[in-house]
């Protein structure tokens, strides 16, 4: 068969496609980011002095420059009529236009989308919001904070005895923005077909839903009986084993989600009390003596580094992984050698790592990459091409 890595490479897949981009922070920014780095034009539309990200305290230069590569900067105050007609302008040539201001905002901006359809029928309106456009919760306030409180994340997450705990990541924001993009591009398909633009949006709340899949499922087994923080174990109870184990210098997550991983790790171990013990042959077993065996593998663990545990692990093919620090991270050497992450010199940020977009088209070449922008770089050369 041929090498399709020798094969001639298409173009970026979005090449040729125009988005307006009024979104800010995390949620829209790394929507338009995707579209950005899969050759869309991108420009983003900033206040003056810059949207909520950019002004932030220090500690935002790198979340910046990672979600805002590739895109062209243009500053336009929209509480202004000049701004507003340079961005009604701006809209009637392109092809996606995507905001995640609080809802009804746009349209008392005069931006609404049944204004922006008016003008151009082929535009893919997007907008992203924490609870959506209708519904009760419509007009509050949202953050990655607040959904994950409002969705039930922030409840099923810590230990059973202690209070609720924040996911560690910005989980709401980013599940949001994949959802954009996603609803974007199908929206850009189907128009292939029809030759129309819609408007697409996306909840936060709804968004999220999904990642409780786990959790639901033993909701309803317990005939809608809560069931609370499980700490590391899994969010159903129903595997055995699936904890973080304390090594001797660190934790390392251990999971077997089937009878074969558990054999596995009774080898990889030496543990073969556990694995010859005819009660836990299967995860049903497993999962009625959790206690013992959690508190018989984290016995065993704590006699070892976690890179003695991984590699042990490994050998015998056992999903797991130690518990690594950011630091750790971001030096590390598979992201790296795939091109994920990249070490630059950014000319404003100075030495940062950035990420690359994780859609990987095989059969296309990636844009050309491009550090984040001065604020307003290129308003004036924007300006001109819709003179």
């Amino acid at each position: 068969m041929p090498d399709a890595s020798q094969a001639t490479k298409r173009p970026p897949p979005l090449a040729g496609v125009r988005v307006i981009d009024l979104t800010q922070v995390y949620n829209g920014p790394y929507a338009t980011f995707m579209m950005a780095r899969n050759g869309a034009e991108v420009i983003k539309i900033e206040p003056p002095g810059g949207e909520h990200l950019r002004r932030r305290a220090s500690g935002s230069d790198l979340p910046f420059a990672m979600l805002n590569g590739n895109k062209r900067s243009v500053v336009l105050d929209l509480k202004t009529p000049e701004g507003v007609a340079t961005v009604l302008k701006l809209a009637d040539s392109a092809d996606v236009l995507v905001e995640n201001f609080t809802p009804g905002v746009m349209a008392r901006l005069g931006l609404g989308w049944d204004v922006l359809r008016e003008r151009n029928p082929r535009l893919i309106y997007a907008c992203s919001s924490g609870y959506g456009i209708d519904g009760p919760y419509r007009d509050y306030p949202a953050m990655d904070l607040s959904v994950q409180a409002m969705s039930g994340i922030l409840g099923i997450t810590g230990f059973a005895d202690q209070p609720p705990v924040k996911t560690g990541a910005t989980l709401c924001d980013f599940l949001a923005g994949t959802h954009v993009y996603a609803a974007v591009v199908t929206a850009l398909f189907e128009r292939t077909r029809s030759g129309l633009g819609q408007m697409v949006e996306i909840a936060m709340l709804e968004a999220a839903y999904f990642s409780l899949t786990s959790n639901l499922g033993t909701l309803f087994r317990a005939g809608g009986g809560e069931v609370g923080r499980t700490g590391n174990r899994h969010g159903g109870l129903s595997i055995c084993p699936y904890n973080v184990y304390p090594a001797k210098d660190g934790f390392v997550a251990i999971l077997c989600s089937n009878d074969k991983h558990f054999a596995s790790l009774t080898k990889a171990l030496d543990m073969p009390e556990l694995g010859n013990d005819p009660r836990y042959g299967t995860n049903k077993g497993r999962v009625a003596a959790m206690e013992a065996i959690d508190a018989c593998i984290g016995a065993r663990m704590s006699t070892l580094t976690k890179a003695e545990a991984f590699a042990r692990l490994m050998r015998h093919h056992v999903p797991s992984a130690p518990v690594r620090t950011l630091r750790e991270v971001v030096d590390d050497p598979h992201l790296h050698a795939r091109g994920a992450l990249r070490w630059i010199d950014h000319p404003q940020h100075g030495r940062l790592v950035i990420a690359e977009s994780p859609l990987r088209l095989h059969g296309c070449e990636r844009a050309d990459d491009a550090p984040s922008v001065p604020l307003g770089q290129d308003t004036e050369a924007v300006l001109r091409s819709i003179a």
